[in-house]
This record gives structure tokens, C-alpha cells and sequence, in this order.
């Protein structure tokens, strides 16, 4: 296959420009971001994988553990990597490129690749096409972009990671094996063939291109043949470029900004609509949205709802309105909204949401009906019971939105010292209720500071009515927070049959109270 003339852009450093862009549209407007004042390193498993300039400049460099680092900078701010976040920042970067030239292949987040023949042609050269390029990503906000130009995507790669001040490095085609040659074999990105051509002398993309190729291939295989390709500047691989992804959300900026829920729910109504039916176009139906609310002070909103069955419009400016309500009230956002933003977290395919062929059934007539309240009262007009984690059964009693996920099964199966195991009272009382407990003597049963009884219990008084015990079992001890001055507890549980019912009772500091009947 032919070597083709490619384009590469790179990024330096992106996570770290990525982690700075994305504090930078979450902070105040006119307050800079603390990522461009303070040192910065990105690590992954503990390695130096991005640094910040300020960072470099008082030298720290990639490949690092974070010991090293912070030796070289002991005021060093180190961020754990975060391949979403880069991939998140990179999307509109290449939806811009695309506006230039298209057909972008992604390397990876902060390296991407073209073909140069048609911007070349187009812009009137390679290198003019590049400037173009670089032009446009500078009006973004992007001036330390580097683009090399070259036979084939490695070559090109290793140009516009030349050293230098040159933006642009275009070497002339027929000569990127000569161009590759000085540079050290770390450049192909393979460890463990660096070490072992190093160990054989080999230092250099061209000492391992003078390699004879049997002699390549008997000792590396077919993996070590092509690697030696790449460095004799005979790089076959095609740019491939990617497909855009079809835009299926939809925002709305509001000038002015809207003080009330209503106006910016009113707002929304006709993207909603073009929202669903954008998605109902391409076969699928939204479960899981995404909502983002921007104030005119910059604060940022945003949050997933979820749908018991699949949103339609009317739902989506639902839960538009709701965000507002809840963020009014915790003050999230604290000034007019300036632009609102919906996008599908989960999409399904339409088929499996669309009405049986003897109409719904009773499952959607009450999803139906529920999610009718719930659009007239509001987000939590209609709650549904859940099994929750946690020590206290009052606790694990959690009422959730119609809609939204219950506590997760991990969170329900974490140890819970103290816990009750099954079975579990039917009837749990949201506040326990104060009982007295004595002895055949009359006194007041009590707990030691060791954890036995004062007394055997004889009776109890729950609601003025006095209960004679017939069997009971305790003390269960139950501590919670014993490292916490002020939020520690320590209780007792006991369970307790009268001549009707059994209870279960908790003593904490010497007062009796039932948190639970057995029905």
C-alpha cells in the first residue's frame, strides 16, 4: 500500500489543558482558574503521564512517579487522570477542525490526523493548510498546537513533535526515512523492544531500519517487522476518518436571563420536542437525560434524570422545571439562567418501548397515571418505597422519586455492624416510641457498662398500656461513630414477645423506645 501524505495536530500536554478548560467553564466569569496559576501534573498509577509549563519549569516531566515530582515541585497540585474528562474537552476541538478540513481521524484525545492532499489542495499547500488550521484553533484559545505534515501518520506525528519554535513542520515527501533516523527508538512507543535493541546497540530509528529484515522478523515477528517499517519511514497506515456522531441535543441560551422556573421551562417546550423527535429519528428513545443550566454568573447546574418507561417532551421540560425548583432552594444557581442544555445519558431502541399489539398493559396504565401526578406536584409528588443501607431500619426505609434509581445493591450489601438481620419487622416506626421497660421488682431495667442487663425484664408499658413479657432476647450492641465526640451512639437492641405481639426495642443512655413491631 502506498504511503499518504498526512497532517498531524498535536496537543501538548492535553489533559492538562483539558483540566484547566473544564475549571475554566465551571468558575466565575472574570475569576482565573487555579489550574493556570499553580503547578500542575497529571498521573496514572502514580506516573507523571501531562505537566502544566509551570510545572515543567521547575522540573518535573513525564514518566516521574509522583514522589520524584513533588521533590522537584513540593507545591505541585496533582490530579488524577481522567480519560473522559480529556475526550470530553477534545470533541468540540475536532468538530472544529472538521469545519476546516474534513475527514479527522482521533489518535487519541490531544493527537489527531488527516489526510493532507484535499486541505492542501483546497488552502493552496500543505503548509498553508496547516496555518489555516492553526488560525482557527487560536481564535479557540489554543496557541501551543503543533502540526507536522509527512509521509504517513508516524512521521508526521514525530515532526510536530520536533523541537523548536516552528508551528508547522512539513518534511518534503521521499524523505521521512532520513528525517527519522537521529531520533532514539523510544519514539515508536515500545519499551520493551527499546530495551532489547538497546542491549543489541541499537540507539536510533535508522540503526534499527538498517536491521535485515529476516533477521527483524526471526527475532521480533511480524509485530517487529512492521515496527521497523515505521522507522524506515515506509508507514503504510491509512488515516481513517471518523464518523460524526449525530447531534441529538439541543440547547437554548436565553438573552436576557430568565429569573423564573415557568419562563425557562416555557422556554424549552419547542427544543424538547425537536429534541425527542431528533432522537426518534434515529430509532431510539431516551431513558437516562442529561440537564445543564447555566447562570449569568457563571454557576453551572447539571444533573441525570431518569424515566421509568421513556421521556417524552412534555417529561423533559418536567424535569427542566424541577432542577430549577431544587436549585432554587440549595442556591446552586444564584442569578438569571442564561442558557439551557438537554442531551440523551441513555438512549434505547424504540422497538422495545412501543405498545403491545392488544394495547398496554395494567404496568403502563400506571406509569401512565403516576407520571401524570408527578407532572402536577412535582419531583417528589410521587415516591416510591425502597430497601436502603444503614444501621437503623428507619434509615433503611428510603423513599424514592417515580423514576429514579433506588440505593444500589452494593450500597444495601456493604457491612452494616449492628445491623438487624433478617427477618425484619412489617411496621417500622419513623420516630421510635418511648416504652418502659422493669423488672418483677418494678425497677427500670438497665444496661451495664459492660453489656449486661441489671434485671430480667417482666413488663413493658408501650402507649400507657402495661405488657407482660413472655420471652425476649438481647442485648444486641449497636455503635455508630465512636471516633465522633458528637455524633457518636451507642444503644442496645432487644427483641421482645408479650402475650399478643413481638417488638423490638432499643435502651440508649438508659431510655427505653420501640423501633419496631413484628405483625
Amino acid at each position: 500500500m502506498a504511503v499518504v501524505r498526512s497532517l498531524v495536530l498535536w496537543f501538548p500536554d492535553w489533559p492538562v489543558t483539558a483540566l484547566a478548560r473544564e475549571a475554566g467553564a465551571s468558575a466565575p466569569q472574570g475569576e482565573p482558574g487555579e489550574e493556570r496559576e499553580q503547578p500542575i501534573a497529571v498521573l496514572d498509577k502514580g506516573i507523571v503521564v501531562a505537566c502544566s509549563a509551570l510545572a515543567r519549569a521547575e522540573g518535573v516531566r513525564r514518566g516521574q512517579r509522583r514522589r520524584d515530582a513533588q521533590a522537584h515541585c513540593p507545591r505541585l497540585k496533582v490530579v488524577a487522570s481522567d480519560p473522559d474528562r480529556d475526550q470530553r474537552a477534545f470533541a468540540p476541538v475536532v468538530t472544529r477542525i472538521e469545519q476546516i478540513a474534513p475527514g479527522v481521524q482521533v489518535i487519541r484525545p490531544g493527537l489527531c490526523a488527516l489526510r493532507a492532499r484535499g486541505p492542501a489542495r483546497y488552502y493552496g499547500g500543505e503548509a498553508a493548510a496547516a496555518g489555516v488550521i492553526l488560525e482557527a484553533l487560536a481564535e479557540q484559545g489554543f496557541a501551543e498546537v503543533r502540526v507536522g505534515v509527512a509521509d504517513g501518520p508516524f512521521t508526521a506525528e514525530q515532526a510536530a513533535r520536533a523541537p523548536g519554535r516552528a508551528a508547522v513542520r512539513v518534511v518534503p515527501p521521499g524523505e521521512a526515512e532520513a528525517f527519522l533516523a537521529p531520533l532514539p527508538v523510544s519514539a515508536l512507543e515500545e519499551p520493551d523492544l527499546a530495551h532489547l535493541l538497546g542491549r543489541l546497540g541499537v540507539q536510533t530509528l535508522g540503526g534499527f531500519a538498517a536491521l535485515d529484515p529476516e533477521r527483524v522478523r526471526e527475532r521480533f515477528g511480524e509485530r517487529g517487522l512492521r515496527l521497523r517499517a515505521l522507522a524506515s519511514g515506509a508507514d503504510s497506515r491509512p488515516v481513517t476518518p471518523r464518523t460524526p456522531p449525530v447531534e441529538l441535543h439541543r440547547e437554548v441560551a436565553f438573552e436576557p436571563p430568565l429569573e423564573l422556573a415557568e419562563q425557562v421551562a416555557f422556554g424549552m417546550r419547542i427544543a424538547a420536542e425537536q429534541f425527542i423527535a431528533g432522537i426518534g429519528a434515529q430509532g431510539l428513545v431516551c431513558t437516562e437525560l442529561r440537564v445543564e443550566l447555566t447562570g449569568e454568573r457563571g454557576e453551572r447546574s447539571e444533573r441525570v434524570w431518569l424515566h421509568p418507561g421513556s421521556f417524552d417532551g412534555a417529561a423533559v421540560v418536567d424535569r427542566v422545571r424541577w432542577q430549577l425548583a431544587e436549585d432554587a432552594q440549595s442556591e446552586v444557581l444564584r442569578s438569571g439562567v442564561v442558557s439551557a442544555r438537554i442531551s440523551p445519558e441513555a438512549v434505547d431502541a424504540a422497538s422495545h418501548h412501543r405498545p403491545a399489539i392488544f394495547g398496554s398493559g395494567p404496568e403502563e396504565k400506571v406509569h401512565h397515571a403516576l407520571s401524570r401526578v408527578q407532572a402536577m406536584l412535582g419531583h417528589r409528588g410521587v415516591v416510591t418505597p425502597a430497601i436502603g443501607g444503614g444501621r437503623w431500619l428507619a434509615e433503611r426505609q428510603v423513599l424514592v422519586p417515580w423514576g429514579d434509581r433506588a440505593a444500589p445493591t452494593a450500597e444495601r450489601a456493604r457491612p452494616w455492624p449492628g445491623s438487624l438481620p433478617a427477618p425484619l419487622p412489617a411496621t417500622v416506626y419513623p420516630e421510635p416510641r418511648p416504652v418502659e421497660v422493669v423488672a418483677e421488682t418494678g425497677v427500670t431495667v438497665e444496661v451495664d457498662e459492660r453489656g449486661a442487663l441489671t434485671a430480667p425484664p417482666a413488663r413493658f408499658t408501650e402507649g400507657g398500656r402495661r405488657r407482660a413479657i413472655v420471652s425476649w432476647a438481647g442485648p444486641w450492641p449497636l455503635n455508630e461513630r465512636e471516633w465522633d465526640a458528637v455524633r457518636r451512639r451507642r444503644a442496645f437492641r432487644f427483641q421482645i414477645v408479650d402475650d399478643r405481639d413481638a417488638w423490638l426495642l432499643i435502651c440508649e443512655g438508659g431510655r427505653w423506645s420501640a423501633e419496631a413491631r413484628y405483625d
